[in-house]
């Protein structure tokens, strides 16, 4: 793991919260649909509008599927599921467990979007928890809540669609250029977090990340990013940074918004060792996450903190005055990717540092079957 990313990522990730931060934006009816029918879960019920009512505040349920208006739902593009012109909204836009879900007006906040994974969960992004049946119970009435994601039966959901990355659009997930068995293949003592679902479901955010120019220029794009975060995490098995010590030096006080979650809350998470106040706060703008209140969302929820990843890979520039994306796609080379992601490793200052980046890319462009490509080195 890299030991001088604490002074780095102030560097690096700085340039990128101007150009991120207010991309986002919600309108609510503005949605489009990724799919609309029915949502199944737990003893094969569907989720049901208590009494068919448009009430602000009426009760999600499971219910017998019976074909009504009530059990029709449309899972948007824009990251809502719909029904009855409302939205499925967590109450009061709470992140405890057992806060009811509920039916309200659609407003574009963060209790009403939601992130359907290839793993069958239903995620609220700003709890990082998942749609759940309460009580373990299939009967009909039972309520819906959120719950921390356990993997449970009563947490396991089909939606109409299949799974969508709540705001992303399309691209990523199955198509995804690297197989499940080349990623394990790349990472063979990964840790469970830094799952291969949680990386092609946080792609729906990017869908242009590795599916832009040929065949052989999207692998190489691929093999470019898990290279950086292999070095970045020690081969996916570090979630935060090793030196606790570092970990009250990442609030910039200066920031008009300071450090809600506490002054040592935005240590180095996730793939990229994602630290300080002010990149959380750009990140979770970019991604419609609140991760300067929630910065340990990046260590608990997989997709969440592969979208760190992917959001510096396709917006910073770090001293490189380009992405490390469109390096990749505009065929500058590998070498610039890791100027924009560790410039002070270049210009010969940390070759050792360079070199274990450019063995990793090495490695897997050989697991895909491309070659490298000129300008390794930076």
């Amino acid at each position: 793991m890299d030991r001088s990313r604490p002074a780095l990522l102030r560097r690096v990730l700085v340039a990128a919260v101007v150009a991120v931060v207010g991309t986002v934006i919600l309108i609510p009816g503005s949605a489009s649909a990724a799919g609309t029918g029915t949502i199944t879960g737990f003893g094969g019920k569907c989720v049901d509008v208590s009494g068919a009512s448009t009430a602000n505040g009426t009760k999600i349920q499971l219910w017998t599927c019976n074909g009504t208006g009530a059990q029709s739902w449309t899972v948007g593009t824009d990251g809502t599921i719909r029904s009855l012109g409302k939205c499925l909204d967590v109450s009061a836009g709470s992140t405890a467990d057992g806060a009811k879900v509920q039916l309200w007006d659609c407003n574009g906040t963060g209790a009403q979007q939601w992130t359907a994974t290839a793993a069958q969960d239903i995620v609220n992004p700003q709890s990082g928890k998942c749609l759940d049946a309460t009580g373990v119970s299939s009967a009909d009435g039972t309520a819906l809540q959120i719950w921390a994601c356990s993997g449970g039966a009563n947490q396991k959901w089909t939606v109409p669609g299949g799974s969508t990355g709540g705001g992303g659009g399309g691209g990523g997930g199955g198509s995804f250029v690297v197989s499940e068995a080349q990623f394990n293949q790349m990472f063979p003592n990964r840790n469970g977090f830094y799952t291969y679902a949680g990386l092609t479901d946080a792609m729906r955010k990017y869908p242009s990340f590795a599916t832009t120019g040929s065949a052989t220029v999207q692998r190489q794009e691929a093999a470019a990013f898990l290279a950086n975060v292999a070095h970045e995490t020690g081969g996916l098995v570090y979630i935060n940074e090793i030196n606790t010590a570092n970990y009250p030096h990442y609030c910039d006080n200066s920031q008009p918004y300071g450090c809600p979650a506490g002054q040592a809350a935005y240590y180095g998470r996730g793939p990229i060792q994602l630290s300080w106040n002010f990149n959380y706060k750009a990140a979770g703008d970019a991604l419609g996450v609140d991760l300067l209140h929630n910065p340990n969302l990046v260590a608990t929820n997989s997709s969440i903190s592969w979208q760190t990843g992917l959001w510096y890979w396709m917006t910073g520039t770090g001293g490189a005055g380009t992405t490390s994306h469109n390096a990749m796609v505009n065929s500058q080379g590998f070498g610039v990717t890791i100027r924009a992601i560790n410039s002070i490793e270049c210009n010969g200052a940390n070759p050792a540092q360079v070199q274990s980046r450019v063995n990793s890319y090495t490695n897997f462009t050989g697991i895909l079957g491309v070659p490298t490509g000129g300008n390794l080195y930076c």
